[in-house]
C-alpha cells in the first residue's frame, strides 16, 4: 500500500486519536461509562492512531483520495 495520508492530516488524526482514548478512558463523562460507546470510542481512537503512525488509510485507498503532496 502506498502513503496517502498527508501530514496535517496526520496531526488531525493522532489528536482526535488521543481525544477519543481519554474520553473513553479518563474523562468520567458519564455516557462513556457504558460498554458500546465506551469501547467504540477507543476502538476508533486506536485505528486513528495507527493510521497517522502508518501514513496509510484504507478507507482512502478504496476511494482514491490522497491528502500527502506525493
Amino acid at each position: 500500500m502506498s502513503v496517502n495520508v498527508g501530514n496535517l492530516d496526520r496531526i488531525l488524526r493522532v489528536v482526535l486519536g488521543i481525544v477519543l482514548l481519554y474520553l473513553a478512558f479518563f474523562s468520567g463523562i458519564p455516557a462513556f461509562a457504558g460498554g458500546f460507546l465506551k469501547y467504540g470510542a477507543a476502538l476508533v481512537g486506536v485505528v486513528m492512531l495507527v493510521t497517522a503512525a502508518m501514513r496509510v488509510c484504507p478507507l482512502y485507498s478504496i476511494f482514491g483520495v490522497k491528502t500527502c503532496r506525493r
